[in-house]
């Protein structure tokens, strides 16, 4: 059987902090007919899917950071999450899906985009939960130490009440700078 690794990232629309991505190889015991696209699983189901998840595949995360974002672009910082993702699985796969239309430039892997992959793809879908779960738990850390702005609930999307926030407390040195609403304060 072929190793084929599913790829995916998160973070992309957020005003703060890193984008990041997950690469997971399934094994062939796995219930695929439990994963599903992170956006639509409540989060308690997301953290235990993790679980199960890490205990019946090979994967591994990969991020960029918010400096690596503002210097080369969302897009770039999120194929340089999934690169590093790929380059951080303990085996290499033999075939990538990668969810999206655009691929990261790697060198000796056999890459694939599929659009709307982690509706269709259990690896994709695997690793969609893998990075929303591991994002969230990182920034629901930071939003410990940066009281106020709700990143807990928001988790550093744009909603109206990050907004505020941000009116009343400022930016934050993990705000994405280059980012609307932000351009326009410079």
């Amino acid at each position: 059987m072929k190793k084929v690794a599913g790829v995916d990232e998160v973070g992309r629309g957020s005003l703060i902090g890193p984008v990041y991505a997950a690469a997971v190889i399934l094994n062939k015991n796995i219930n695929k007919k439990v994963l599903r696209d992170s956006k639509i699983l409540p989060r308690n189901r997301r953290e235990i899917l993790a679980t199960y998840i890490k205990k019946n595949s090979i994967w591994a995360v990969g991020k960029a950071s918010a400096k690596e974002i503002e210097k080369i672009n969302i897009l770039n910082a999120s194929l340089l999450a999934m690169k590093r993702a790929i380059k951080n699985l303990k085996r290499k796969p033999e075939l990538v899906l990668i969810d999206g239309n655009k691929l990261p430039d790697m060198k000796n892997y056999n890459l694939r985009s599929v659009i709307k992959g982690d509706q269709k793809i259990a690896s994709i879908s695997a690793a969609s939960i893998i990075a929303k779960v591991s994002r969230d738990k990182m920034i629901i850390k930071l939003g410990k130490k940066f009281k106020g702005y709700n990143w807990c609930q928001n988790f550093g999307y744009g909603t109206r009440q990050h907004l505020k926030a941000i009116k009343r407390l400022g930016i934050s040195p993990h705000h994405r700078k280059t980012f609307s609403p932000f351009k326009r304060k410079k």
